[in-house]
């Protein structure tokens, strides 16, 4: 056991996962029984959000306790390093002596800091194989905090999960716990506008089995990928109790984003604000100073996370965050945090808007390639889906939403004294030759995940025959 006053800090990142898609946030598929219990143990938090998506955007956040303003991490791809003038957790970390690993990231602005990088694949295909993506990490990420422990000095472990981001290929009996039938059934035409979007089809093609036409089988799998990981991450909780250092530890369990499935023609990837990607899950576990079985309905963001484990490890880092802690939200003291907020893509559109508890603005700032409006309007309340785009009918609400919009902008730009970062990215979706795209069509014919493979050529010449 670390002989140290300082708690160990364990935080699990864990891409692509939707809060709506475990079963202690509701969801009538039992896809997360370990986390459940985990979160019985601590605290659930029902409404976190990532508001600035995509993955570097969303760990910027996670990692420092800053916005986009402040960190300038706006896009999937920016334009240069963290800036020096904002610290990550982990070099506050270092700087009280903790000895700092992370564990599946690397490489991202919002990972600078750690002592150590340990890396595994991450990605796959269906010709590999079925992807044990938490069990490699788990085969890191073991013998690690086993060294960590030894060491006696106070750790600080992040570990970066990777399912249930795609390839959504987990392995045996995964597959199939959340799906019975014949999801090559010729009748089944569901999986027909999947492979028809040209920007993402080779890649959906590498990941599937050959044959797939049924979309509730694609969606299985991802709920599968959810369940594999919960399995994994037992593991990582066994270890600290063989260790004796599960009730003394601070452990964070957060997502950096939602998914989207089949719900808005986006298929089966992270963009958009819709709030399937950015309504993520968030619990906290540390006996010493969380009462058990907590549920918190407060609004908070990834940007608060940093704040709280400082408080909850007694760290004054003497910094200003723009999160705040949220052991107030907790012990009842405030009952949320904003409850409206500003909302950035740039992962494969360039968007921003407004959310409230009632309404969400969604304002493009170049066309996309879902050929989508440039203004988009949901009541949350009526349409918490976000199937009906009422923009055209209420003006008025659109108006006074950008009001607020712009206002939050203006007064967040003076307090940084930097410019909003989504409107100096050029070149954002690495597209040779175009800063911006100036139609819908452009970005349909330019933007590609990936290249296809050999054998998604082979495979899609055979269903195009097959189909005729």
């Amino acid at each position: 056991m670390a002989s140290s006053a300082k708690p160990n800090i364990v935080i699990l990142g864990i891409d692509s996962l939707r809060a709506d898609h475990l079963s202690c946030y509701g969801y009538d598929r039992l896809t997360s029984p370990r986390l459940d219990r985990f979160a019985s143990q601590g605290v659930l938090f029902e409404n976190t959000f990532s508001p600035h998506i995509p993955t570097t955007s969303a760990y910027g956040m996670m990692l420092t306790g800053m916005d986009i303003f402040t960190s300038q991490l706006v896009a999937h791809r920016p334009k240069g390093p963290l800036r020096p003038e904002v610290k990550t957790l982990a070099e506050i970390l270092r700087e009280q002596g903790y000895h700092t690993v992370s564990v599946g990231l690397s490489g991202r602005a919002s990972a600078r800091g750690f002592d150590e990088y340990l890396t595994f694949t991450q990605t796959g295909s269906w010709s590999e194989g079925r992807v044990p993506k938490a069990q490699r990490l788990n085969e890191l990420a073991l013998p690690a905090l086993d060294r960590l422990v030894a060491e006696g000095r106070p750790f600080f472990l992040f570990l970066r999960h990777m399912d249930p981001h795609s390839p959504y290929l987990p392995p045996q009996p995964f597959e199939r716990i959340f799906y019975h039938g014949n999801e090559c059934d010729a009748a089944n035409r569901s999986m027909d506008p999947v492979f028809a979007f040209e920007p993402f089809k080779h890649t959906l093609i590498d990941m599937l089995p050959p044959g797939v036409r049924d979309r509730e089988y694609v969606n299985a799998q991802y709920d599968g990928a959810i369940a594999y990981l919960d399995a994994c991450v037992q593991s990582i909780f066994t270890a600290l109790e063989a260790h004796g250092l599960f009730d003394e530890t601070i452990v964070a369990i957060n997502g950096d984003h939602g998914e989207e499935l089949d719900e808005h023609g986006y298929w089966y990837d992270h963009h958009g604000l819709y709030d399937n990607v950015l309504h993520v899950p968030l619990m906290l576990r540390y006996p010493p100073k969380l009462q058990s079985g907590r549920r918190v309905a407060g609004y908070n963001q990834h940007k608060d996370l940093v704040p709280t484990i400082l408080e909850l490890a007694e760290i004054d880092a003497g910094i200003s965050f723009d999160g705040r802690s949220l052991l107030p939200l907790i012990e009842g003291e405030v009952a949320s945090h904003e409850s409206e907020f500003y909302i950035t893509e740039c992962a494969w559109m360039r968007k921003h808007g407004w959310r409230t508890p009632q309404w969400k603005l969604i304002r493009a700032l170049e066309p996309d390639f879902h050929f989508m409006p440039p203004v988009e309007l949901y009541n949350l309340v009526e349409d918490p889906e976000e199937k009906f785009n009422i923009a055209e009918g209420l003006p008025e609400v659109v108006a006074a939403l950008t009001a607020r919009l712009d206002a939050w902008v203006s007064k967040r730009e003076a307090e940084a004294g930097l410019p909003n970062p989504i409107h100096h990215q050029p070149g954002w979706h690495d597209v040779e030759g175009i800063d911006y795209f100036t139609s819908s069509q452009q970005a349909y014919d330019n933007l590609r995940i990936g290249r296809p493979s050999v054998e998604a050529l082979r495979r899609e010449r055979s269903q195009t025959s097959s189909a005729r």
